[in-house]
């Protein structure tokens, strides 16, 4: 397994509206489960919540508005020059509200992840949890997957399962879903800062190997509470 890195990993953190991802980042960094430290917050929501949390944390933030930008690719292009500001090693999309370009997922490729409310690949896009009850399914859940062009198309590293229950709501299983979202993304994150995950080759490596099925949260790694 490769050892550690005695520096912490720099992110910059994307968010529209509450950021309790981003929280959850935070509080295991500030618990000493998640060798990293967040240069930036940054938003296209000016009354984002998330940026008062990152404000009374003493952690730099941005707004850059999508409303000022006449398109998609000069949106982007701004977005790209505020985090390249920070210098990340990582960019963590945390309940960001935007579909990126091309230009700008190739620009970070390997350095760009998002957590989707979904075992992907199955519910890609919005509305998952409603969609999960239509179908009938048993199982839900989240996954941490690197970005690529491809919508929620990017190899997933690490998921968390969710048992449906019989008469849930769409609200009941959103509530259990983000829970495990909470202790995903610290989780997976910290799988990047230590080294053991790393993007090669357009996929995931684990400690060195591809791997070929995403991990489970409680059964491939230790809980974290």
């Amino acid at each position: 397994m490769p050892t550690p890195p005695s520096s912490p990993l720099p992110l910059v953190v994307l968010l529209s509206g509450r950021g309790s991802n981003f929280q959850a980042l935070l509080h295991a960094i500030q618990a000493g489960r998640l060798n990293a430290v967040i240069r930036a917050v940054i938003s296209n929501r000016p009354g984002a919540a998330g940026l008062a949390m990152a404000d009374q944390a003493g952690i730099s933030t941005a707004v850059v508005d999508h409303r000022e930008y006449e398109d998609r690719e000069s949106y982007d292009t701004a977005l790209r020059i505020a985090i390249d500001a920070h210098a990340p090693a990582l960019v963590v999309l945390a309940g960001f509200m935007r579909i990126l370009t091309p230009a700008f997922v190739r620009h970070y490729e390997g350095r760009l992840i998002n957590i989707h409310p979904s075992l992907l690949p199955r519910f890609r896009g919005l509305d998952t949890h409603a969609r999960a009850l239509q179908e009938g399914v048993t199982e839900h859940g989240a996954s941490v997957h690197y970005v690529t062009e491809e919508l929620d198309g990017g190899p997933v590293i690490l998921q968390a399962r969710v048992a449906v229950h019989p008469g849930d709501t769409e609200e009941l299983l959103a509530v259990r879903v983000l829970k495990e979202e909470h202790r995903l993304y610290p989780a997976a994150v910290e799988l990047i800062a230590s080294g053991r995950i790393r993007w090669r080759e357009h996929r995931v490596w684990l400690d060195g190997k591809p791997l070929e099925t995403p991990l489970l949260l409680d059964h491939d790694l230790q809980s974290i509470p």
